[in-house]
């Protein structure tokens, strides 16, 4: 039976089960995105569905035909059932990208869109070490949990460790010149870490910096976003100032660690903001003690330098910079980045203690400490939460 055509019973009953079926990359049901070819249903209930991959090395093909089989294995009367993968013509590649892009011919930074309701965090920290990275991806995580859909582009080329903290093994999928980011934890992820082999260094100058960034916010297919987070390299450097350039609605978020040392040049990469427009929206102090045993606190970075920046850069900026939250000095943060389990997911690890992320891979970690997956979800909680205006945005309606 072609999908286009009516049906009834135990036929409308399938292909109901069918939209339930999301492709792995897109996150949007495959009878929306036109990868269902054929259903045949027999009198004795076996079913046969013919699936159309966008690419003939779909990575995540396997997932697919899982995914139809859990589907119709829920529906009453279906009996045996079976897959068949196929392939796209470029026609139907052309008419998905079509699809995807809402029929704009034209390249372009979705997020700039008037209608786009996606906020954009551009994650930032004076100098390196302080745990931005770290940061930026538990708070992607907590968010994803709530229901929402984030993704991140890992805009630290130089540095760049956010496929390592989410145990992203597998390269993105090409379809032409669009390119379909991996998602681990429901996190929609690009990182130019995904393109080189092994740790290979990335020695790149200026421009090629900007039209990477540029590449990663037009040819990647992040989908319709709740939230974009940008981990950015440390400092006010070329990424920065792109940043300010390709996405002028973008908002900071400056992280730092209590020391002076560190305050003094968060406040910098701050202050930055008046020269891009930008607006920043707080300061996230990490590292800011260590729990001893006995229930003490071990200030080891020393105390108030989160504060302290909140402080200068709202007097710098003419509107307050509040201090968002505080984490603290946490074992099981270190071994959720080293295993590819964002701490704040770690309540969710099983018995064995291995959680298996969106590609598969798995990474040991100790449960979690109640105080920095805690805080970070209270940070992640309150920036999912903040209410955004919509002034001067297209709601898609006309008066009658």
């Amino acid at each position: 039976m072609p999908v286009s055509e009516p049906a009834s019973g135990l036929e409308a009953q399938v292909l109901r089960a069918l939209d339930t079926v999301q492709d792995p990359e897109l996150r949007r049901p495959i009878t929306e995105l036109g990868m269902l070819k054929d259903v045949h249903v027999d009198a004795d209930g076996g079913v046969a569905v013919d699936v159309l991959l966008t690419i003939a090395g779909c990575p995540l093909r396997g997932t697919i035909t899982a995914d139809v089989e859990r589907a119709l294995a829920a529906v009453p009367g279906v009996g045996a059932v079976t897959v068949n993968l196929d392939v796209m013509t470029p026609e139907q590649r052309n008419a998905l990208k079509d699809r995807l892009r809402g029929g704009d011919p034209v390249r372009t930074i979705p997020f700039n869109r008037p209608d786009s309701l996606t906020r954009v965090y551009a994650v930032a920290s004076g100098k390196g070490g302080v745990g931005k990275s770290s940061v930026t991806v538990n708070l992607a995580a907590a968010m994803a949990s709530l229901g929402l859909r984030v993704g991140i582009v890992d805009a630290d080329v130089h540095g760049f460790s956010v496929p390592g903290l989410l145990g992203i093994t597998r390269p993105p999928t090409r379809v032409d010149e669009m390119i379909l980011p991996p998602v681990a934890y429901g996190i929609k992820t690009i990182s130019i870490g995904m393109f080189v082999d092994g740790n290979q260094p990335v020695a790149w100058r200026g421009p090629m910096l900007h039209r990477a960034l540029e590449q990663f916010l037009t040819d990647v297919y992040f989908g319709d976003l709740d939230v974009l987070f940008l981990d950015l390299p440390p400092g006010t450097g070329d990424i920065a100032i792109s940043v300010g350039q390709l996405l002028p609605g973008s908002e900071i978020l400056l992280v730092t660690t209590p020391q002076s040392a560190a305050a003094d040049v968060a406040e910098r990469a701050g202050s930055v903001a008046t020269q891009t427009g930008q607006k920043v929206t707080g300061v996230i102090e990490n590292m800011s003690w260590l729990a001893l045993p006995g229930g003490e606190r071990l200030e080891v970075f020393g105390s108030g330098g989160g504060a302290a920046v909140s402080g200068r850069l709202g007097d710098t900026l003419g509107y307050p910079v509040p201090l968002l939250g505080s984490i603290p000095l946490d074992v099981a943060l270190r071994e959720g980045g080293d295993g590819g389990l964002p701490v704040v997911l770690a309540d969710a690890v099983n018995a064995d203690g291995a959680a298996a992320n969106a590609d598969g891979a798995e990474g040991a970690v100790a449960p979690a400490s109640d105080t920095a997956a805690a805080e970070l979800r209270r940070i992640a909680a309150e920036l999912a939460h903040r209410p955004r205006g919509l002034a001067g945005r297209s709601l898609g309606v006309s008066p009658v």
